[in-house]
């Protein structure tokens, strides 16, 4: 497996690992009353939405030659973070 396949495959199963914290935030939302609600469902929304966006970069990143697929990995790691750091502040502060 190259360098590539299996940095793709770890971010993959990121992506998956926050799915499921987005999961459970919508879940806790759900259980809320409507002030709290909106406010759940807003964060979830842009979670989302960040999710969506470093999926994309990831195909990107997947459908590139094993020699670009460096240039792009700064990309990924930009959009990996915030997303990590935004569901981390996420779930810290919706407990």
């Amino acid at each position: 497996m190259s360098m590539k396949d299996t940095y793709v495959k770890k971010l993959q199963a990121k992506l998956d690992e926050w799915k499921a914290e987005i999961d459970k935030l919508k879940a806790k939302a759900d259980s809320k009353e409507a002030d709290a609600q909106q406010e759940y469902y807003k964060k979830v929304d842009e979670l989302k939405s960040m999710q969506d966006d470093a999926r994309k970069k990831l195909d990107e990143l997947n459908k590139a030659g094993d020699d670009a697929w460096e240039d792009l990995k700064s990309g990924v790691e930009s959009a990996w973070d915030s997303l990590s750091n935004s569901i981390t502040s996420a779930t810290s502060r919706f407990k």
